[in-house]
């Protein structure tokens, strides 16, 4: 039997590392957010066809180019440490890394160029808000939080030293900065949500 924790076995209002999330067992994810341990859910049917459209779309754009598209589940670490003493830990829906010296053997260690989340029910504001700061400070260049339910998608773009922000709504198209020549359409996204099996 292992010597692993599940998480929710914890004491609560801990602060951990992520020597402490390496530990933990279990079928659930979680994000670490300076020490604070954030529970994901499981992502609905229209979350994980925008993100399937997604991965798609940055994945075939980017065949053959020195970046790459990975998809969540898979670690962040926005301030890695050797010693694993680092406690923010989030996981993007989808992300672009360029540097491939922050591709580790089991996680991204440091900012991505680009980071996609595709908010649900589950996700709470101070989440939310934290980890746009914690973005923010690890030097992330472009941010897109995407809502189904609303049919839009906020971009922000870190440039001269600050976020600048646009919404996107209904059928618009996204430039993607960080890649300049790939442009996005919304359409496809709310499409691939909305289509019944």
């Amino acid at each position: 039997m292992s010597d692993a924790l599940r998480v929710t076995e914890l004491p609560e209002n801990g602060r951990y590392t992520y020597a402490d999330y390496l530990e933990w067992e279990g079928p659930e994810r979680y994000q670490l957010i300076k020490g604070e341990v954030f529970l994901m859910a499981s992502p609905s049917v229209a979350h994980q066809a925008i993100l399937m459209e997604l991965s798609i779309e940055f994945s075939n754009w980017l065949r053959g180019k020195p970046c790459r598209v990975l998809a969540a589940p898979l670690d962040v670490r926005l301030f890695p440490e050797e010693d694993n003493s680092d406690d923010t830990v989030v996981q993007p829906d989808l992300l672009v890394v360029c540097d491939k010296d922050k591709l580790g053997k089991g996680s991204v260690n440091g900012a991505p160029d680009l980071a996609v989340e595709i908010i649900s029910p589950s996700n709470t504001n101070k989440e939310m808000f934290l980890k746009f700061q914690y973005y923010l400070d690890a030097g992330l260049r472009e941010y897109w939080v995407i809502d189904p339910d609303e049919k839009k998608v906020q971009v922000h773009l870190y440039e001269n030293g600050r976020f600048i922000s646009s919404a996107y709504k209904e059928n618009a198209s996204i430039p993607v900065t960080v890649l300049p020549g790939l442009t996005i359409d919304l359409k496809s996204l709310w499409e691939a949500a909305s289509q019944r099996q």
